[in-house]
Protein backbone atom coordinates (compact mmCIF):
# COMPACT_ATOMS: atom_id res chain seq x y z
CA UNK A 1 0.00 0.00 0.00
CA UNK A 2 2.94 2.42 1.04
CA UNK A 3 4.27 1.59 -2.60
CA UNK A 4 1.29 2.57 -4.17
CA UNK A 5 1.12 6.07 -2.33
CA UNK A 6 4.90 6.43 -3.13
CA UNK A 7 4.15 5.78 -6.64
CA UNK A 8 1.17 8.34 -6.44
CA UNK A 9 2.89 11.17 -4.75
CA UNK A 10 5.86 10.95 -7.65
CA UNK A 11 3.20 11.10 -10.13
CA UNK A 12 1.57 14.01 -8.73
CA UNK A 13 4.66 15.79 -8.08
CA UNK A 14 5.67 15.25 -11.80
CA UNK A 15 2.37 16.28 -13.35
CA UNK A 16 2.59 19.57 -11.13
CA UNK A 17 6.35 20.24 -12.40
CA UNK A 18 5.17 19.85 -16.18
CA UNK A 19 2.08 21.68 -15.74
CA UNK A 20 3.97 24.65 -14.18
CA UNK A 21 6.49 24.43 -17.19
CA UNK A 22 3.61 24.79 -19.27
CA UNK A 23 1.81 27.56 -17.62
CA UNK A 24 5.46 29.60 -17.11
CA UNK A 25 6.68 29.42 -20.46
CA UNK A 26 2.58 29.78 -22.00
CA UNK A 27 2.73 33.27 -20.02
CA UNK A 28 6.18 34.04 -21.54
CA UNK A 29 4.57 33.65 -24.78
CA UNK A 30 1.52 35.82 -24.22
CA UNK A 31 4.10 38.75 -22.52
CA UNK A 32 6.55 38.24 -26.05
CA UNK A 33 3.20 37.68 -28.17
CA UNK A 34 1.62 41.19 -26.64
CA UNK A 35 5.11 42.84 -26.88
CA UNK A 36 4.80 42.36 -30.82
CA UNK A 37 1.41 43.59 -30.57
CA UNK A 38 2.66 46.74 -28.62
CA UNK A 39 5.61 47.19 -31.20
CA UNK A 40 3.47 47.00 -34.31
CA UNK A 41 0.91 49.56 -32.75
CA UNK A 42 4.02 52.00 -32.01
CA UNK A 43 4.45 51.49 -36.00
CA UNK A 44 1.70 52.16 -36.90
CA UNK A 45 1.21 55.61 -34.75
CA UNK A 46 4.09 57.09 -36.55
CA UNK A 47 2.96 55.12 -40.17
CA UNK A 48 -0.39 57.45 -39.49
CA UNK A 49 1.66 60.48 -38.59
CA UNK A 50 3.28 60.66 -42.18
CA UNK A 51 0.40 59.78 -43.46
CA UNK A 52 -1.14 63.01 -42.11
CA UNK A 53 1.36 64.89 -43.15
CA UNK A 54 1.57 64.02 -46.90
CA UNK A 55 -1.77 65.56 -47.80
CA UNK A 56 -0.18 69.24 -46.85
CA UNK A 57 3.51 68.22 -48.36
CA UNK A 58 1.86 67.30 -51.75
CA UNK A 59 -0.54 70.40 -51.79
CA UNK A 60 2.41 72.90 -51.34
CA UNK A 61 4.26 71.18 -53.75
CA UNK A 62 1.16 70.94 -56.26
CA UNK A 63 1.34 74.72 -56.15
CA UNK A 64 4.80 74.79 -57.83
CA UNK A 65 4.52 72.43 -60.12
CA UNK A 66 1.29 71.56 -61.27
CA UNK A 67 2.42 69.28 -64.75
CA UNK A 68 3.52 66.81 -62.43
CA UNK A 69 0.06 65.23 -61.45
CA UNK A 70 1.55 61.59 -61.90
CA UNK A 71 3.59 62.02 -59.22
CA UNK A 72 0.82 63.37 -57.08
CA UNK A 73 -1.62 60.77 -57.98
CA UNK A 74 0.50 57.78 -57.19
CA UNK A 75 1.28 59.61 -53.38
CA UNK A 76 -2.50 59.68 -52.56
CA UNK A 77 -3.10 56.15 -53.79
CA UNK A 78 -0.15 54.97 -51.72
CA UNK A 79 -1.65 57.06 -48.88
CA UNK A 80 -5.01 55.72 -49.41
CA UNK A 81 -3.62 51.89 -49.82
CA UNK A 82 -1.59 52.42 -46.36
CA UNK A 83 -4.96 53.98 -44.45
CA UNK A 84 -6.75 51.11 -46.11
CA UNK A 85 -4.78 48.17 -44.96
CA UNK A 86 -5.70 46.31 -41.95
CA UNK A 87 -3.41 44.02 -41.61
CA UNK A 88 0.41 44.23 -40.39
CA UNK A 89 1.03 42.61 -43.73
CA UNK A 90 -0.86 45.12 -45.38
CA UNK A 91 1.11 47.80 -43.84
CA UNK A 92 4.24 46.70 -44.72
CA UNK A 93 3.57 46.46 -48.25
CA UNK A 94 1.38 49.88 -48.27
CA UNK A 95 4.17 51.34 -46.81
CA UNK A 96 6.92 50.39 -49.49
CA UNK A 97 4.60 51.98 -51.94
CA UNK A 98 4.42 55.15 -50.28
CA UNK A 99 8.40 55.25 -49.69
CA UNK A 100 8.90 55.10 -53.42
CA UNK A 101 5.88 57.45 -53.91
CA UNK A 102 7.50 59.73 -51.41
CA UNK A 103 10.97 59.48 -53.02
CA UNK A 104 9.30 60.65 -56.42
CA UNK A 105 7.85 63.86 -54.84
CA UNK A 106 10.92 65.03 -53.50
CA UNK A 107 12.99 64.61 -56.66
CA UNK A 108 10.05 66.50 -58.18
CA UNK A 109 10.41 69.05 -55.56
CA UNK A 110 14.49 69.30 -55.96
CA UNK A 111 13.65 70.87 -59.56
CA UNK A 112 11.87 73.61 -58.46
CA UNK A 113 14.10 75.67 -56.48
CA UNK A 114 11.75 78.34 -55.03
CA UNK A 115 9.52 75.78 -53.41
CA UNK A 116 13.02 74.57 -51.70
CA UNK A 117 13.18 77.80 -50.49
CA UNK A 118 9.51 77.91 -49.04
CA UNK A 119 8.89 77.74 -45.50
CA UNK A 120 6.31 75.81 -45.11
CA UNK A 121 7.36 73.22 -47.97
CA UNK A 122 10.65 73.18 -45.31
CA UNK A 123 8.96 73.07 -42.32
CA UNK A 124 6.74 70.12 -43.92
CA UNK A 125 9.99 68.30 -45.26
CA UNK A 126 11.41 68.69 -41.73
CA UNK A 127 8.56 66.79 -40.42
CA UNK A 128 8.91 64.04 -42.71
CA UNK A 129 12.19 63.80 -42.02
CA UNK A 130 11.73 63.29 -38.29
CA UNK A 131 8.77 61.01 -39.36
CA UNK A 132 11.05 59.14 -41.31
CA UNK A 133 13.36 58.60 -38.25
CA UNK A 134 10.61 57.80 -36.08
CA UNK A 135 9.63 54.77 -38.66
CA UNK A 136 12.64 53.47 -39.14
CA UNK A 137 13.26 53.35 -34.76
CA UNK A 138 9.80 51.88 -34.64
CA UNK A 139 10.26 49.42 -37.31
CA UNK A 140 13.72 48.35 -35.75
CA UNK A 141 11.66 47.69 -32.36
CA UNK A 142 9.32 45.99 -34.22
CA UNK A 143 11.27 43.77 -36.38
CA UNK A 144 13.37 42.88 -33.07
CA UNK A 145 10.10 42.05 -30.74
CA UNK A 146 9.18 39.66 -33.77
CA UNK A 147 12.92 37.90 -34.19
CA UNK A 148 12.33 37.75 -29.72
CA UNK A 149 9.12 35.89 -30.19
CA UNK A 150 9.61 33.55 -33.08
CA UNK A 151 13.34 32.83 -31.49
CA UNK A 152 11.18 31.63 -28.23
CA UNK A 153 8.43 29.67 -29.76
CA UNK A 154 10.90 27.98 -31.77
CA UNK A 155 13.08 26.78 -28.94
CA UNK A 156 12.42 23.56 -27.43
CA UNK A 157 10.19 22.54 -25.58
CA UNK A 158 9.11 26.30 -26.11
CA UNK A 159 7.65 24.59 -29.44
CA UNK A 160 5.72 21.60 -27.72
CA UNK A 161 3.83 24.56 -25.71
CA UNK A 162 3.77 27.02 -28.57
CA UNK A 163 1.66 23.88 -30.81
CA UNK A 164 -0.66 22.96 -27.81
CA UNK A 165 -1.19 26.66 -27.19
CA UNK A 166 -1.89 28.15 -31.00
CA UNK A 167 1.26 30.44 -30.83
CA UNK A 168 2.25 30.78 -34.19
CA UNK A 169 5.32 32.58 -35.82
CA UNK A 170 4.73 35.91 -37.06
CA UNK A 171 6.32 36.69 -40.30
CA UNK A 172 5.52 40.34 -40.78
CA UNK A 173 9.48 41.46 -41.06
CA UNK A 174 9.67 44.91 -42.65
CA UNK A 175 12.61 44.65 -45.19
CA UNK A 176 13.99 46.77 -47.92
CA UNK A 177 12.18 47.10 -51.38
CA UNK A 178 14.10 45.23 -54.09
CA UNK A 179 14.25 49.54 -55.53
CA UNK A 180 15.93 50.23 -52.50
CA UNK A 181 19.00 47.52 -52.85
CA UNK A 182 19.80 49.03 -55.87
CA UNK A 183 23.69 50.51 -56.15
CA UNK A 184 22.49 54.50 -56.67
CA UNK A 185 24.39 55.35 -60.48
CA UNK A 186 26.46 58.79 -59.74
CA UNK A 187 27.13 60.61 -62.72
CA UNK A 188 29.06 63.78 -62.67
CA UNK A 189 29.19 66.38 -66.10
CA UNK A 190 32.37 65.74 -67.90
CA UNK A 191 34.16 68.77 -66.69
CA UNK A 192 34.68 72.27 -69.37
CA UNK A 193 38.33 73.10 -70.05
Amino acid sequence: MRKVWRILIALGIIVIIVVSMYVTRRNDMVTQHEAVRAAWAQVDVVIERRADLIPNLVNTVEGYAAHEQTVFDSVTRAREALIGARTPAGRVAANSQLDGALGRLLMVAEAYPNLKANENFLELQDQLEGTENRIAVERRRYDEAVRSYNTYIGLFPNNLVAAMAGFQRENNYFAAVGAARAVPQVEFPAAKP
